[in-house]
């Protein structure tokens, strides 16, 4: 049997025009920009909008650009919905909303957002 050490991802930088963006109808996207320090962090997201929804999540990679580089998670493919971005397992880093045809984007929080009593 073949083991894995636990890591974080490495993932070299993406390449303007990688990504593909599959948008339209009730299609939509979202582009979380965060800080280097998340480079290869897995970023969970889910519907909030509907009761015990999956999570799913991409890593955040290091996209060139003309003016430099950002780093930022891409989920290409969302249905249109409201969807929570998940700071970790319990705590919502916030709520958007991704429309059909449309790229939102979310900027992750610099500091954990408040715990909810």
């Amino acid at each position: 049997m073949h083991e894995h050490p636990h890591h974080h991802h490495a993932y070299g930088p993406t390449e303007t025009g990688t990504v593909v963006l599959d948008l339209g109808g009730d299609s939509g996207a979202l582009i979380i920009y965060t800080g280097r320090e998340l480079h290869g962090r897995e970023i969970e997201i889910s519907r909030a909008d509907r009761e015990g929804a999956a999570r799913t999540h991409v890593a955040v990679r290091e996209r060139i650009v003309q003016d430099g580089t950002f780093h930022s998670a891409v989920y290409p493919d969302l249905s249109a919905g409201l969807y929570t971005v998940w700071w970790d397992d319990d705590t919502p880093a916030g709520t958007v909303a991704v429309t059909g045809g449309v790229v939102a984007e979310f900027t992750w929080p610099t500091s954990a957002p408040p715990v909810a009593n």
